[in-house]
């Protein structure tokens, strides 16, 4: 898959074009569109969970050395009562559960 694209050169003050290309390997053949709909939908999971979890979590930032997977885990925990909620925008879901606990235990999922 060849990608192209126009970035902004700060340097120069000119916009350059530049070319990206990704190779996938699959055991059959299939056409375009298939291939493309697999790559969306795998660059899409980045989207919904890494981008939120390293946005909105600041996990990447996060400073805990000891056992960081079970943070890990109760982050996951929190984004899946979230999203089971069809609840989409984390952050201020985040904000309003931690003011008020009982808008935390009224959610589905959580007892």
């Amino acid at each position: 898959v060849v990608r192209h694209t126009d970035c902004f050169d700060t340097k120069t003050s000119s916009w350059v074009e530049r070319a990206d290309t990704s190779y996938y390997g699959a055991s059959h053949m299939h056409s375009a569109e298939d291939f493309a709909q697999v790559i969306r939908a795998h660059w899409g999971i980045e989207n919904r969970n890494h981008y939120v979890r390293d946005v909105t979590l600041r996990e990447d930032a996060s400073r805990i050395r000891q056992n960081p997977g079970i943070f890990a885990r109760l982050r996951s925990f929190a984004l899946n009562i979230f999203r089971k909620n069809k609840i989409t925008n984390i952050s201020e879901a985040l904000y309003d559960n931690a003011l008020c606990f009982d808008n935390l235990l009224a959610l589905n999922g959580v007892l």
